[in-house]
């Protein structure tokens, strides 16, 4: 034990806290630890000894158990009697003085005499201390073994009167200092992970795949759970343990008590008491929650009632109150709000806990005296026993229990802080199971035990059972379309109910206003313009004094639309345009005018001499330039104070915010905000108060978003992402930067997101495995701290605001705004926070999702979200991956959110527009059921032909787009651009015969044709076309080059003869296919040609015609034009070449 390091500062601090408590005796209701004249504690070796205050006293002095050791405290000297290795871990103490701390002295044990002659130096040291008769000892501790029993062999003799002080002792290490309370806090959230990541899905799943489960092999896998780092990490899972053997109960036979056992029954689906704790470098926690099934509204009003009992415990548990006077108290809370639990309650609240798990010195009942102080860390447990539910068809679930608990801290004057923040509503806790199988006759009740295809729907969050996982069942399309159809039902109720309720709204005509400049001609300005009738420009009542008809008029800066300005030879001219009735207004200029009958200016344009005349200053139009200067300037600053104001015109007024001047606040620091305060991006830190959060900037600038106009919380952490970040979605805007907001994120960067090439100047400078390591330990350490933060938050607030997590496996990429990014789902909300602006959601107020351009042939669909405010402009998500749609559904399936779906984009805001117009309308004739598209409102008689076109449209309307660029069929351009076309095309744009018929009509070509006078010229392609049909079409093929290169004079034919055969073909077409097919009809005959020809020039290439061919026999009639057009240019192919031979 040598290597092991002993906390010197904490031993000091501790031992010196004990000997100061013995001389002094402050504490009121224990007197004990002061009547003793010495202090003893023994450890034996016995393993099985979990609890015990000798044990739990050496891990608070030394932060070890020493096993087979005797430790002595005396007024003179502190002595440890123990083995030689662990005499070795004690010597880093051994020198160690501090005031009031006697002398530390180390006995080695000596096993040839079996401890003889050190237990009678022992017993003269505790003889000598003080009166040397009454000896403290921790009466209930007891280890078998020979060293144990020998000892209390020797005391008996020496015949010491035994005091107990465990309870002075346990006192005593009740306040926790930082190092111990930090213990806690880990213990307490690997408690909470292992509830949450572990049991509760645990059991979710066990109630959704309807298994049979027994109590004890559920609360074993909790404790194997414990070292698996999937459920519990970022701690040391060697210095931890579980506090007992996890409790599970069910099916009415309850214990509350954290000695019961767990037995051999199966899980029942009614009230699932449990309860766990564990362990961190000896310090313990504890949480109990109940999980209720099916609960009926009495069960769930009592678990309401037994949350608020917990809630009014904490709020008495404060520094200076006593025990049994919050005991009491909460006594009189029971019978005043619900009198008939009073009986069913647990006979004590909870009781302290630290390095053991329960002191039963100090317990929150009715004859504890204790008194509470700062930094006491409790197991605030509250249970109601023996309840029966009436309305259970079973008999397992005739008597049910509740048990709610969790691991608090004692703070200042504030309540006590929960240190394992794991929600426990209502909404948290409650499973609701709904048969799947519905009866269609409706004759039969469905029997408890048939809920094996059932769906479990969480009433705390709008997303599936598990919070993280969507339902995979072989028939979810089915139950998916059942539900759906019931939520169309109940959405246009809802629907039409609310809109009945708020009545007609008329919208508030906005008027300008009435600016008078000057309340009276004495405030005119007397400057020498305004008297030589020139422009004047009154900076302070932000007027324009102009000469009209030789008087000065003066007219108000908001009355001038604007001014323009121009040099026309000799001249300046100068427009001044003003805002009147009829005129076209701006987004911010709109509203109506308040005497629109009177008569209005329209606009004034001045002119002024460019000429300096002889002794003048300046030339006359230097006061319209000087004019159209101060105009702008004025209008600007007009301008931009009206912006400000519209900003804040429907502003709502916040509360003040409270700070709190405890030191302990929750705090984050090295924050960025976005968006940014001023232009200039700055760090600051966020702290929670009383009321509300403050953020202040490092320039010193203070942002207040106060708890009640949270809307939505979030926090993201850093995993796959650059950057942590806490989000709040606010109720109402708030005004910081000039401008206002709703929507304020708190991020800090996890890593590099841009690259500095030039940082490094070698290759191997920077080692990128530290680098790597270290980011890691960035992300975890910014991890815990948000994480931390949060819990704090939810603690401080009582759940008023809760922090939502956004689930990334549920995510999908989408394009909200101009980019695509990754859209999460909350247990709320729809959110993408990472960019900005963000995307933010809320499911309450989402009425249905309307799924756009859903065809089998594209690849992205949209998604259109309509708000229950039918005034509020609907969202839009855009490019949404075609295969992620089904996840989509599935996803608002599982929020009860309805959906539905078509192949067209709407016009949505003519679509709310009649809504709001006409609400009793439209809910008489269906209502949202137009959109179904099994509703109906699609025409059914179209004809196949018809579907087929349309489902290849887009490829028809870009050939479309091509055939009407090139005008010209055989031009260079065009046949090169044809050629790749084709091949990118594929065989749906090929003339539609497949290789052999293309063979046998080229054979039979070759056979008509006469090549006499070419044979002559050239007797090598002679020899090579009879040998074979391919080579023949090779070397047209290289003729065709070349003949496009010199003929010229045949093009003009050709395009005439091309747009005849284009003229025809559509005619043709028209009158047997639709309207759609005709637009291909062109691009097809366009091509057939040159599908011909290119099949000629390549079919040596057979392999990759093969590939192509299975596009067969489309449009056949028009092979009469291709065969006289074929003719046609073979014989201008032989004049062409008779020529240039």
């Amino acid at each position: 034990m040598s290597n092991i390091v002993l906390d010197k500062e904490n031993f000091l601090r501790r031992i010196k806290r004990l000997y100061d408590e013995w001389k002094e005796g402050t504490i009121a209701h224990d007197d004990s630890l002061k009547k003793v004249d010495c202090i003893m504690s023994a450890v034996g070796a016995d393993e099985d000894v979990v609890y015990s205050k000798s044990t739990a006293l050496q891990s608070w002095l030394l932060g070890y158990e020493l096993t087979d050791t005797i430790s002595v405290f005396s007024q003179d000297g502190i002595y440890f009697l123990t083995s030689k290795k662990k005499i070795e871990f004690l010597k880093q103490v051994q020198n160690s003085k501090s005031d009031g701390v006697p002398e530390i002295k180390l006995l080695v044990r000596d096993r040839n005499d079996k401890d003889v002659a050190n237990f009678e130096k022992l017993v003269n040291i505790m003889k000598s201390s003080k009166g040397g008769k009454v000896l403290g000892v921790f009466a209930k501790d007891g280890f078998p073994g020979e060293f144990c029993k020998s000892w209390k062999n020797v005391l008996k003799t020496a015949a010491f009167e035994q005091v107990d002080i465990s309870g002075a002792v346990a006192y005593l290490m009740c306040p926790k200092d930082e190092s111990e309370i930090n213990n806690i806090r880990k213990a307490s959230l690997v408690s909470v992970d292992l509830f949450n990541k572990y049991l509760k899905d645990q059991i979710m799943e066990i109630i959704d795949s309807d298994k049979k489960v027994k109590h004890l092999k559920l609360s074993e896998g909790v404790e194997a759970a414990l070292s698996d780092k999937k459920y519990v990490s970022g701690v040391d899972s060697s210095l931890l343990e579980m506090c007992y053997p996890a409790i599970i109960q069910s099916g009415g036979n309850y214990s509350l008590k954290f000695s019961a056992m767990n037995d051999k029954n199966i899980l029942h689906f009614g009230a699932i008491v449990c309860s766990l704790g564990t362990r961190y470098r000896s310090y313990c926690s504890n949480i109990s929650r109940t999980f209720l099934v099916n609960p009926t509204d009495e069960m769930q009003d009592n678990y309401n009632f037994l949350v608020n009992v917990q809630e009014e415990i904490l709020k008495m548990l404060k520094p200076g109150s006593k025990l049994s006077e919050i005991y009491d108290h909460t006594l009189e809370y029971v019978k005043k709000e619900k009198p008939k639990l009073l009986d069913n309650l647990t006979k004590n609240f909870g009781f302290a806990l630290g390095i053991e798990f329960r002191e039963n010195s100090i317990i929150i009942g009715p004859k504890c005296q204790a008194e509470v102080k700062k930094n006491m860390v409790f197991n605030v447990t509250v249970g109601i026993a023996n309840l029966t539910n009436p309305d259970a068809s079973e008999k397992e679930g005739k008597i049910y229990a509740l048990l709610v608990g969790d691991t608090v801290l004692v703070g200042d004057q504030s309540p006590a802080s929960i240190m394992t923040p794991s929600k426990k509503k209502i909404k948290n806790v409650g499973i609701f199971i709904t048969d799947s199988e519905e009866d269609d006759d409706g004759d039969e009740k469905a029997k408890p035990k048939e809920d094996k295809g059932s769906e479990i729907l969480g009433r705390s969050k709008r997303n599936a059972v598990l919070e993280n996982k969507l339902r995979t069942e072989t028939n979810t399309e089915d139950k998916r379309k059942q539900h759906q159809k019931e939520l169309a039902r109940i959405l246009n109720e809802k629907a039409r109910e609310r809109l009945s309720k708020q009545g007609d709204a008329k919208e508030v005509e906005k008027v300008r206003k009435n600016t008078a400049s000057y309340k009276s001609i004495s405030q005119m300005p007397r400057e020498p313009e305004v008297k030589e009738l020139k422009l004047y420009v009154d900076k302070k009542y932000e007027t324009v004094i102009m000469p009209i008809f030789g008087i000065p008029v003066p007219f108000h800066i908001s009355t001038i639309k604007n001014i323009s300005q121009s040099v026309e030879g000799e001249y300046t001219y100068l427009r001044i345009n003003f805002f009147h009735p009829g005129a076209s207004m701006g987004r911010n200029e709109g509203g109506s005018f308040p005497h629109p009958e009177a008569t209005f200016v329209k606009e004034v344009t001045y002119r002024s001499s460019n000429v300096k005349e002889h002794g003048e200053t300046s030339a006359p139009c230097s006061n319209l330039n000087n004019a159209f200067r101060l105009i702008k300037e004025v209008q600007k600053r007009f301008k931009t104070r009206e912006a400000e104001e519209r900003e804040k015109e429907d502003l709502v007024k916040q509360d003040t915010l409270i700070l709190s001047q405890n030191k302990g606040n929750p705090k984050l620091k090295d924050l960025y905000i976005r968006p940014n305060i001023v232009t200039k991006r700055m760090t600051g830190s966020l702290e929670a108060h009383t009321n509300g959060f403050r953020y202040i900037s490092v320039r010193g600038d203070k942002v207040d978003i106060l708890y009640n106009n949270i809307k939505s919380a979030f926090f993201q952490p850093c995993d796959g992402e650059m950057i942590i970040l806490l989000h709040f979605h606010l109720k109402h805007a708030i005004m910081f930067g000039k401008k206002k907001h709703v929507d304020v994120q708190f991020y800090t960067e996890v890593g590099e997101i841009t690259t500095d090439l030039g940082k490094h100047q070698h290759m191997h400078e920077r080692d990128d495995l530290a680098a790597e390591q270290a980011e890691r330990e960035l992300r975890h350490k910014l991890k815990t701290a948000f994480k931390s933060f949060c819990e704090k938050v939810e603690a401080m607030t009582k759940q008023q605001v809760e922090f939502d997590t956004p689930f990334r496996e549920l995510g999908f990429p989408g394009a909200p705004f101009r980019s695509t990014v990754t859209l999460q789902p909350t247990s709320g909300s729809l959110v993408n926070l990472t960019e900005w602006p963000p995307f933010v959601i809320t499911l309450d107020d989402v009425e249905l999702v309307h799924f756009e351009r859903v065809q089998f042939h594209l690849r992205n669909f949209d998604m259109v979200f309509v708000f229950k405010d039918y005034n509020k402009k609907v969202a839009m998500v855009n490019a949404i991956p075609m295969n992620l749609l089904d996840h989509v559904k599935e996803w608002l399936n599982s929020c009860d959110i309805r959906y539905t779906e078509g192949i067209q984009s709407l016009n949505w805001a003519k679509i709310m527009k009649t809504i709001i117009d006409d609400p009793e309308g439209f809910f008489e004739q269906g209502g949202w059921s137009f959109l179904d598209p099994e509703s109906g409102s699609e025409e059914e008689d179209e004809s196949a032909e018809s579907e087929d076109d349309e489902a290849y449209e887009p490829t028809d309307i870009e050939s479309d787009i091509e055939s009407d660029e090139d005008d010209s069929e055989y031009s260079e351009a065009s046949e090169d651009e044809s050629d790749e076309e084709s091949d990118e095309l594929g065989s749906d744009e090929e003339s539609g015969k497949d290789w052999s018929d293309l063979e046998r009509e080229a054979a039979e070509e070759d056979r008509n044709h006469d090549y006499n006078a070419e044979n002559k010229q050239n007797g090598k392609h002679q020899a090579k076309h009879s040998k074979s049909s391919k080579h023949s079409r090779r070397d047209r093929a290289v003729q065709e080059q070349n003949r496009k290169k010199h003929q010229k004079s045949s093009h003009t034919l050709n395009s005439a003869s091309t747009s005849a055969l284009m003229k025809s073909s559509k005619h043709t077409n028209s009158t047997t296919n639709s309207t759609h097919s005709s637009m291909k009809s062109s691009h097809r005959d366009k091509h057939s040609d040159r599908s011909r020809d290119k099949h000629n020039s390549s079919s040596s290439h057979k392999d990759k015609g093969k590939d192509r061919s299975h596009d067969k026999g489309r449009h056949h009639s028009s092979s009469g034009h291709k065969r006289s057009r074929d003719d046609s240019r073979d014989n201008d192919r032989h004049k062409s070449k008779k020529s240039r031979h």
